[in-house]
């Protein structure tokens, strides 16, 4: 397929994104079904039955694209054009009861060897709120356009920060919690990393940075905070489609950055 049309592609998108909000938004007093439990995760049979909602809008209106999915492949094997979908982002938060989880859906062309996020949608059902944007447009909050903040002094920022499921990101990231805690304003960690996407792009955050991050967790957060007027710094680290990441205002990374080496030197040392 050489081409979509990329306003078709979002319309498309965030009607899966809101038909499946719809479904986990249902669910979220409701007991759960867990087909997995691990360290630090759980997976729901409730990701598989969004993930596979999500996947018959998509594949019934674009069937020459792919999807890669947090609950798996589905589609044309090798396209131009896929999508980047997390059916629940925030699950552990949405097993337990908390309103704090979002559907997050990407589509991204192929860019000579990787492949690069071009519209994307972010539905968060239990605020009813919908982040959206076109590479090259702005990012918009239920219709609204919005810019990241313009905070510079780290005293005055509030960061996300994440921790992965391994224990190597737990390594690598605590030293830069602990020495960060003593610099910026307040330190959040809620649990959906679309959603600390979605919240520095509309300037409520004004960096968040998490190590071995998965890529359907970011693909559409990231493209609403470039959209937004703000950075996303990302590069692969190993493990299948797993991201470092700094995403931030576009002001304050450099601090940001430097206070991360001192903490893990520090911790090295």
């Amino acid at each position: 397929m050489k081409s979509v049309n990329l306003n078709s592609a979002l319309a498309c998108a965030v009607e899966a994104a809101r038909r499946a909000g719809a479904l986990i938004r249902r669910n979220l007093s409701v007991n759960k079904t867990i087909n997995l439990r691990s360290a630090h995760d759980i997976k729901l049979e409730l990701d598989v039955r969004s993930q596979k909602l999500i996947e018959k809008i998509l594949l019934g209106a674009f069937p020459q694209t792919a999807i890669l999915g947090e609950e798996g492949l589905a589609g044309k094997g090798d396209p131009d054009w896929r999508w980047v979908v997390d059916p629940i982002d925030g699950t552990v938060n949405f097993t337990y009861g908390i309103p704090h989880a979002c559907v997050s859906i990407a589509l991204q062309q192929r860019a000579r060897k990787d492949f690069e996020s071009v519209a994307g949608a972010v539905y968060d059902p239990f605020c009813d709120e919908l982040w959206t944007s076109i590479r090259g447009h702005p990012a918009r909050l239920n219709g609204r356009r919005i810019h990241v903040s313009k905070h510079r002094k780290l005293s005055e920022c509030i960061v996300s920060i994440g921790f992965a499921k391994d224990a190597e990101s737990l390594h690598h990231n605590l030293p830069v919690f602990n020495h960060l805690v003593r610099h910026v304003l307040k330190i959040r960690m809620m649990g959906s990393a679309a959603l600390a996407l979605t919240y520095v792009a509309s300037g409520r955050f004004d960096a968040y940075i998490e190590t071995g991050i998965q890529l359907w967790d970011i693909a559409a957060g990231g493209l609403i905070i470039e959209c937004a007027g703000g950075e996303f710094w990302n590069r692969p680290v190993p493990g299948t489609a797993k991201y470092e990441m700094l995403a931030n205002n576009g002001l304050v990374r450099r601090k940001l950055e430097s206070l991360a080496r001192e903490a893990r030197a520090g911790a090295a040392g």
